[in-house]
């Protein structure tokens, strides 16, 4: 029996100790695995809408000229946009948009929109209207609510005189009109001197006149004739007889398209022979050429910019400035795109443009939208667009980058022979005789 209780005790006694031999251990805490250090993702930049106001000539007398240049803002705004990816300051990304009322071509109605762009929409960019005559009547309500206007229709240089600060130009003045046909003459003929003047008696071509006097006396040509014609003149004979007897080398004259193409015809029949002629406004349009035929061979005329100009990327590296803007292929493209139709763009589309991307250059350089830095950074900008050279002279803001083309009539089309960074053909020089294209010689290399 004490054997059973012993064997009994040691048996429990055995198993017990089996029991804590299989205790389960703790399981271990797993330890974390070694991961790649978080990248913090980069803020995205904010999206605006950076408005450029402007009074447009939709309906009245400047209509053509007013929807012309809305296209070619909002090609310009397009391409910022698109291409460009929009005007960038700081972290914030602006997309362009043209804000515009119609402005009638009335001169009464320009001042209530500049105001209610300023003040109800607070545009702080404005477009000048088309023509020096609206420009002028929008100049002093810009100036009066500090925000910055850039001209690209208004040409007279009597607006950059009055002492704006907040007024900048983006197309040639009129005192360069005729000078840049000057200049050429002057580089490829020297020894032509003798300059006659025959122009229309306005306050435009006075303006374009002077300047071209100033610059012909100043650069060794003599000026042996210089005289005007009343406006609507129906017979230039009389004076043309005067001008004949000083045995000009070169004739530059005209004002508006009727009076240019009169003139024109008048040279031819009084055999007036002269090595080359340069005549405002009426060249430069297609219908001159369908109303002379052969007698517009050789003629010039300057104009802003034409269809065909080889400003681009490599003409700018050349001068060592930056391109911005459409290439002028881009620019047709976006054109026909903007405006819904196949009509080639004037120069007013052209400089319209041109004033939209001068804003979206000099607010990036500014890095700033407040007007008053972006007139600061126009001061020191130089760039090509399309539309040519942009740079303005810091104390008037007027435009002295942009170079007028010089056109002529070569085989009945219109080519462009200067400068020779927008040139498509050489000048025909000098000119063929009236004689010569009566007889169907033509101003064609």
């Amino acid at each position: 029996m004490l054997l059973l209780v012993g064997l009994l005790v040691l048996s429990i006694a055995i198993a017990g100790c089996a029991q804590e031999e299989k205790k389960p251990e703790a399981t271990p805490t797993p330890k974390p695995e070694k991961t790649a250090p978080q990248e913090t993702p980069e803020k995205k930049p904010e999206v605006e809408t950076l408005y450029f106001g402007a009074p447009i000539s939709l309906t009245g007398k400047y209509s053509k000229e007013g929807q012309m240049s809305l296209w070619g803002m909002q090609v310009a705004a397009k391409w910022i946009n698109e291409v460009h990816g929009g005007i960038k300051v700081g972290n914030k990304i602006y997309r362009v948009e043209i804000k515009y009322y119609d402005d009638e071509s009335n001169k009464e109605k320009i001042s209530g929109i500049i105001e209610r762009l300023a003040v109800q929409d607070g545009v702080k960019f404005m477009l000048a209207p088309y023509s020096s005559g609206l420009t002028l009547a929008a100049a002093p309500v810009a100036e009066k609510y500090g925000v910055l206007m850039n001209s690209h229709g208004g040409a007279s240089d009597y607006i950059f005189e009055q002492g704006y600060y907040y007024v900048v130009q983006t197309l040639s003045p009129a005192s360069k009109y005729q000078t840049g046909f000057l200049e050429m003459i002057k580089n490829i003929d020297p020894d032509a001197k003798r300059v006659a003047m025959i122009y229309e008696d306005t306050e435009f071509s006075r303006s374009v006149f002077r300047a071209a006097k100033e610059y012909a006396e100043a650069n060794g040509f003599e000026v042996v004739f210089d005289k005007t014609y009343p406006k609507g003149v129906q017979d230039l004979s009389p004076i043309l007889n005067e001008l004949k007897a000083t045995n000009p080398d070169i004739i530059i004259g005209g004002g508006h398209f009727a009076d240019g193409q009169l003139l024109t015809s008048q040279l031819a029949e009084l055999k007036i022979n002269v090595k080359a002629i340069s005549i405002l406004v009426a060249p430069a349009l297609p219908k001159y050429y369908d109303a002379l035929g052969t007698k517009a061979e050789g003629i010039c005329a300057p104009a802003q910019w034409e269809v065909g100009v080889t400003y681009g990327p490599e003409a700018a590296k050349k001068l060592g400035m930056d391109y911005y803007g459409p290439t002028q292929d881009e620019f047709l493209k976006l054109f026909k795109e903007v405006s819904g139709s196949d009509e080639k763009p004037s120069y007013h589309a052209a400089e319209g443009a041109a004033a939209v991307l001068s804003y979206a250059y000099a607010i990036e350089k500014a890095q700033s939208l407040e007007p008053e830095k972006v007139r600061e950074a126009m001061n020191n900008i130089e760039f090509m667009s399309l539309y040519g050279v942009w740079k303005i002279d810091p104390e008037t803001g007027k435009q002295i980058g942009h170079d007028m083309v010089i056109i002529q009539w070569q085989g009945g089309t219109k080519k462009i022979i200067w400068p020779e960074a927008a040139a498509n053909s050489d000048p025909y020089y000098p000119i063929p005789t009236w004689e010569e294209k009566e007889q169907g010689k033509l101003a064609k290399h």
